[in-house]
């Protein structure tokens, strides 16, 4: 999973991502596919009806669930928590009598007589409050969605399992109006439209509950767009409620990126197609709240807010799908057997987050350098960004212990860390395997030798994993992992970038314009609900020269009044300002107006900066350029 990405103006972005495989054991009903049947043309008070026919069973009593956890989400979401009128039937239409066992999990007894069980299904994104990792609801990027002119249908939310059959094949009708647009990750068999022609039924095809799992859809009234990378279709589906969005404005960043993600993997093999299905919150209270992406083996759901600026969306996004993307080669490719075999219930977790998410975000950042996506001076920013908040957190804590414990504290407070040191426990080990083989081999070498020797379909040994990567590559790597990784001792990144010529230095560096000294610029008076400037506005070259002074009140940026209320939408919009553009900004200082109408100049800030060594020798260099360019 991907999680938090960046604060804007007084929200988190959160983001996450997917898992891998599952299977079961006993086979207790027929070999024929369990029949499910989503029927939104049966929408009521905002409730889907699901119906699941799992064949004849064999024995006394069965027991059905839903997801308590699902992959890549390393938190709770209790997916049972959303159905109501759980119902069993027998073969002549009789009810069952059903026992609801915990939040996830009903038993039904006398299942030699069960026909179908049929419950509703209530959305996620209404009801969140917090919506992030942690919160009292999934991460929304692994939510639901019921609403007329959307449905985001993560069937982990709508379609549970029974306990013997995780391994059955899956027939998915999913009935809904003619006038939807539908996207599906999953394998469609066939369509049938009703005889007045309103209503068409989609039946699709899944192998195993797995499939289900990983294989999100999304109808309404969507905007799409199909593009080709190398021999590869994407396709892009945008659910703007307001129109502010295009699936065709977004297209060009994306397949600028894609391509050079492919070029950057090489020949690592991936998919014939793959989704991106992107839902734009508009921000009520019933709107969705976690922002961020997960993550499947051919697919990726993002949440993003609708009022984000294009050029502010296209970097975003950029950032959230090329993380998602590249998972594809961990854990999708190379990953443990508690992924493998995910249980959906009582999930164990894999030591080795630092792989899973930290190797994934350091390519999401690397690729970018490394294909002349952005600047050098940008890609250190980056660094110099996640080493800030990887000290933020709790730096001397063990990464194996904390991924293996990820669900519980004080680890779970930590899960953030997995973007911020995670990546940059897989930069060090990059530049280690660089040093060690004269600059020919890097991580993502060492990642396609274990997707070659381990693949999809083939899960690693947990507890022998590193001791295999250490043999595959050279004895530097088994101190840093026993120090730095299993152990609690911080990271001197000095002693890394020394190998590749560069150092850490004080002084100016570039940063937005809502951030000064390494913090907002802003704060609220909730007494008189108005937005002022903090000291650290005078930490931020562009206002320090506007005259802006602490304490002065934001009465309005370019006609739109500051409050309380709209704060986030507005500083959201700073965030994405960009050098050129014209602003008009009204600020109260002691009851008197003053006015700024100028044009943006770039902007600074005091704070450590990550630089080449001017005295850096030619070896450095050489490491450094097969660092950087691969």
């Amino acid at each position: 999973m991907k999680k938090t990405l960046a604060i804007i103006g007084f929200s988190t972005l959160l983001a996450a991502c997917g898992s891998s495989s599952k299977t079961s054991s006993d086979d207790l009903a027929t070999s024929n596919p369990i029949e499910t049947v989503i029927d939104i043309t049966k929408v009521s008070d905002d409730k889907v009806p699901v119906t699941i026919n799992p064949g004849r069973f064999t024995v006394q009593t069965v027991t059905y669930r839903l997801p308590k956890v699902v992959q890549g989400t390393y938190s709770i979401s209790d997916f049972g928590k959303y159905i109501d009128t759980f119902l069993a039937f027998d073969y002549s239409g009789n009810p069952m009598p059903t026992n609801k066992v915990d939040t996830n999990t009903w038993t039904i007894a006398n299942a030699e007589q069960l026909d179908y069980v049929t419950y509703l299904v209530n959305d996620t994104f209404d009801q969140e409050e917090v919506g992030g990792i942690g919160g009292d609801v999934p991460f929304s990027p692994a939510g639901t969605n019921i609403e007329p002119n959307n449905y985001v249908l993560n069937l982990h939310g709508f379609i549970g399992y029974f306990e013997s059959l995780k391994n059955s094949q899956y027939k998915l009708d999913v009935i809904a109006p003619t006038d939807l647009v539908r996207t599906s990750a999953l394998q469609i068999a066939d369509t049938k439209t009703s005889a007045d022609g309103n209503v068409i039924t989609s039946s699709y095809f899944a192998p195993r509950y797995f499939d289900i799992t990983d294989n999100p859809m999304m109808y309404g009234k969507l905007d799409v767009e199909e593009f080709q990378v190398g021999d590869i279709k994407i396709v892009l589906s945008v659910y703007s409620p307001n129109g502010i969005h295009t699936a065709a404005a977004m297209k060009e960043a994306m397949q600028k990126m894609m391509l050079a993600q492919k070029t950057y993997l090489g020949d690592i093999n991936s998919t014939p197609r793959y989704d991106i299905y992107v839902y734009l919150s508009e921000g009520k209270a019933d709107s969705p709240k976690g922002f961020g992406a997960l993550e499947h083996h051919t697919s990726t759901v993002v949440v993003m807010p609708e009022s984000m600026p294009q050029s502010a969306l296209d970097k975003s996004m950029i950032d959230i799908v090329s993380h998602e993307f590249f998972h594809i080669v961990t854990p999708l490719s190379v990953h443990s057997e508690d992924i493998h075999y995910f249980d959906y219930y009582e999930p164990t977790f894999s030591k080795h987050l630092w792989m899973y998410e930290g190797v994934t975000e350091y390519f999401a950042t690397l690729f970018q350098v490394d294909q002349g996506l952005v600047s050098e001076d940008d890609f250190y920013k980056k660094i110099m960004d996640k080493i800030g908040a990887a000290k933020g957190m709790n730096d001397a804590m063990s990464f194996t212990i904390m991924s293996e414990n990820v669900l519980d504290e004080p680890y779970s407070n930590q899960y953030y860390n997995v973007y911020q040191k995670g990546a940059l426990i897989g930069m060090c080990l990059d530049i280690l395997i660089r040093e060690g083989s004269d600059g020919n081999r890097g991580i993502l070498s060492l990642m396609k030798e274990l997707s070659m020797k381990y693949g999809k379909n083939k899960p690693f040994d947990d507890d022998k994993i590193i001791d295999e990567i250490v043999a595959m590559t050279y004895p530097t790597l088994r101190t840093f992992f026993d120090n730095h990784v299993i152990g609690d001792v911080p990271i001197d990144y000095n002693v890394f970038f020394e190998k590749v010529g560069l150092e850490i230095g004080e002084g100016q560096v570039k940063t937005n314009y809502i951030q000064g000294n390494g913090a907002l610029i802003v704060s609220a008076n909730q007494g008189e609900g108005t937005i002022f400037f903090t000291e650290n506005v005078l930490g931020n070259s562009f206002w320090k020269e506007q005259g802006a002074m602490p304490n002065d009140v934001i009465k309005s940026i370019d006609g739109t009044p500051v409050s309380l209320q709209n704060a986030n939408k507005v500083f959201q919009d700073v965030f994405g300002w960009k050098e050129g553009q014209d602003i008009n900004v009204v600020l109260n200082r002691d009851g008197k107006d003053i006015i700024i109408k100028t044009t943006l100049t770039p902007t600074y800030t005091k704070g450590n900066s990550l630089h080449a060594k001017a005295n850096a020798t030619d070896a450095q260099k050489e490491l450094r350029n097969a660092w950087l360019k691969g």
